[in-house]
């Protein structure tokens, strides 16, 4: 029986080329599931422009033909929010070819870069400039652009320099009839009106398409002090990192909590030659970079200061500074490495939470306790970037325990975490995003006059549910809040 062409398809290829129309399973693989391999699917085709005016006349064909359309960055999200769902027969909108650099200003301090260009080439792009573009997170070298602002990356070095919202002056985004919003200024004040950007700035791709952003750029560091440090315990993390503002201030740019099971996994499962920075085993550690843009300055005094005072009031147990590039690069891999140890460990469940910096010590006993008394035998993998409130979570099942036996809990667990979290006024999604993996958390622990007020900003800007439907707001929660 012979197959008709899709005519969608024929007209996708007149915008783009047939090269970059892409149908056969082989060929659409990657597009279609995500990291975690949580949410696989299947593309009706995955299309690939080279420009923004691409862009604008797909969503246009696809918003005509009422198709909806994924669009999707370096596809490394951790939610489900970027890979398409088998049963709409959805296109999947990859920018993966919009890689250029447009502009790079280093006396405006701002650079502007497609959708498609990585965080890693974006880093290279303002060192070539003698400037520093400060995101910086584990999945560097292929997350893009694009992603980290529908998504709001976060990263180490939020403490300094905040996230990805932080750091963007301006989008340039398509929107779901095809037109083309250009607000890629890089005015630092603007008070014309709403500044439209932010609705697309951690919206996840459901309300218009990124195809460009302009953000800051800053002085590149002369001097950074990376230590890693065993302290007593959480409670000593939080002072530790007070003593450290009280003496260098904003210097503070990193400043990560490591829990001794994320480490046990990294020197299971990590590369040849990683290795325990420090003599002995430790409940917890932490792992803190200091930086100093000015040539003159040397933070490393003050650093060692804090240390001393630290272990004299036994709040840091042990301690080592990196005596070279070599030695920051070992210290951070160790670290940058849990998510990958984790995988290789077996399955697990992960959370993405933030609280109050100083809650953090109380979230942590606390939540703790809970599972321990849940799942005896848990394993909770707790690291991530206490400097910020952000916490990722994470639990491996108990030594011996099925993994059939440890997913029929999982719910259970989630429902733990995420209840805590909320009696804390904290957030369920930190920097990971809704997506599809944690809509009924969303959905329970968020406020109702919140999520009313999402819901039509979805229906005003995007009335068809053209873009990335059924991902962040549930479709339940549009129906129950018609437009009017």
């Amino acid at each position: 029986m012979s197959t008709l062409p899709d005519p969608l398809v024929a007209d996708l290829v007149a915008i783009v080329g047939a090269t970059h129309v892409l149908t056969d399973t082989a060929d659409t693989a990657r597009y279609v599931s995500d990291w975690r391999r949580n949410f696989p699917g299947a593309a009706r085709a995955v299309v690939r422009p080279a420009n923004t005016q691409e862009v604008s006349r797909v969503v246009s064909l696809c918003s005509a033909r009422g198709v909806c359309v994924v669009p999707q960055g370096g596809n490394t999200g951790l939610v489900g929010g970027s890979t398409p769902d088998a049963s709409r027969g959805e296109v999947v909108l990859s920018l993966d070819r919009m890689t250029a650099v447009r502009r790079v200003d280093p006396l405006d301090n701002s650079m502007t870069l497609e959708a498609g260009c990585t965080v890693l080439n974006a880093q290279a792009a303002a060192a070539e400039a003698g400037r520093l573009f400060p995101l910086s997170l584990a999945s560097e070298g292929s997350a893009t652009v694009g992603g980290v602002v529908s998504t709001n990356a976060g990263g180490e070095q939020v403490l300094r320099y905040g996230n990805t919202r932080d750091l963007t002056l301006g989008i340039e985004v398509v929107l779901a009839d095809g037109r083309v919003l250009d607000a890629l200024s890089a005015l630092r004040k603007d008070n014309t009106g709403y500044d439209l950007k932010h609705l697309f700035i951690g919206g996840e791709g459901t309300l218009g398409i990124v195809t460009a952003a302009t953000f800051k750029l800053y002085a590149q560091p002369t001097k950074v002090v990376t230590t890693w440090a065993a302290v007593r315990d959480p409670q000593a993390a939080v002072e530790l990192l007070s003593l450290l503002g009280n003496a260098v201030g904003e210097r503070v740019t990193a400043f990560e909590l490591i829990g001794h099971n994320a480490l046990a996994q990294v020197l299971t499962h990590g590369t040849p030659g990683m290795r325990n920075p420090l003599a002995g085993e430790h409940a917890w550690c932490v792992l803190f970079d200091v930086s100093e843009a000015s040539a003159r300055l040397d933070p490393t005094g003050a650093v060692e200061d804090v240390l001393g005072q630290a272990m004299e009031h036994g709040l840091v147990l042990d301690a080592v500074m990196a005596a070279s590039g070599q030695q920051t690069h070992d210290l951070w891999a160790l670290r940058e490495h849990v998510p990958e140890a984790q995988r290789l460990e077996g399955l697990s469940i992960k959370h993405d939470i933030s609280v109050a910096v100083s809650r953090i010590p109380e979230f942590i006993h606390e939540a703790g306790a809970a599972l321990q008394a849940l799942v005896p035998g848990i394993r909770v993998v707790c690291f991530g970037h206490v400097g910020d409130g952000n916490l990722h979570y994470n639990q491996s099942k108990p030594i011996g325990m099925a993994d059939a036996e440890f997913r029929a809990v999982e719910d259970a667990v989630h429902d733990t975490v995420h209840a805590i979290t909320a009696r804390m006024q904290g957030s369920i999604s930190a920097e990971h995003g809704i997506g599809r993996l944690k809509q009924a958390a969303f959905m329970q622990h968020k406020q109702p006059v919140a999520l009313e007020l999402m819901a039509r900003i979805k229906q005003a800007v995007d009335p068809a549910n053209t873009f990335n439907p059924g991902r962040m707001l549930p479709l339940d929660l549009l129906l129950s809040h018609p437009s009017h």
